[in-house]
């Protein structure tokens, strides 16, 4: 039997529908793809959302220029929207204090538990969209015990929030007995 391709899908195809052609379908930025990733993931900056400001601010000068040259009152109404908007991308635009290495660290230090396998994504809060890392973490032992989540602001490193439990999940199927081979 042959294996799938990397193209594969595993959903099953409609009576008389085509497959997709190999290598169709979206596609990340090359930023963003870890795939192809050798070293060490950073997280892209908030502040590049300020490259988005400059873009809608002159758009807006543009159609202010373009009002006074026309006397057009929709062209100033789209001004005064690309302005608020760009100043809006400006204002959002946080400079993170705290990168994602210094996340797991802050969180490993704030749960006071030995950690093993840790997770940190950001995501935004409040009308500024202030970053905030969220930072899941296990402990040490095999299979974890303790597990917590940690959330600090990425600005200025605050510890926003902290909550550790006893782990719920029953692991017990994947450990390995002496001398059988793991699935």
């Amino acid at each position: 039997m042959e294996r799938p391709g990397p193209d594969s899908r595993d959903v099953p195809a409609s009576p008389g529908a085509e497959s997709p052609a190999p290598g169709s379908g979206d596609v990340l930025p090359a930023d963003l793809d870890v795939t192809t990733l050798v070293g060490v993931y950073q997280v892209p900056d908030v502040r590049r959302r300020r490259i988005a400001g400059w873009i809608l601010v002159a758009f807006a000068a543009a159609c202010g220029a373009a009002f006074a040259a026309s006397d057009n009152g929709g062209l100033l109404a789209v001004a005064v929207v690309l302005g608020v908007v760009g100043g809006y991308h400006f204002a959002a635009a946080w400079r993170l204090a705290i990168d994602q290495t210094e996340a797991l660290a802050v969180a490993s230090r704030t749960v006071g538990f030995p950690v093993g396998h840790a997770s940190a994504r950001v995501m935004f809060r409040g009308l500024r969209s202030r970053p905030v890392w969220q930072v899941l973490l296990y402990s040490a032992d095999e299979p974890p015990s303790i597990r917590g989540l940690v959330e600090l602001d990425a600005v200025d490193g605050a510890v926003l929030g902290e909550y550790t439990e006893g782990n719920p999940e029953d692991w017990s199927q994947y450990a390995a007995t002496p001398g059988t081979a793991s699935p």
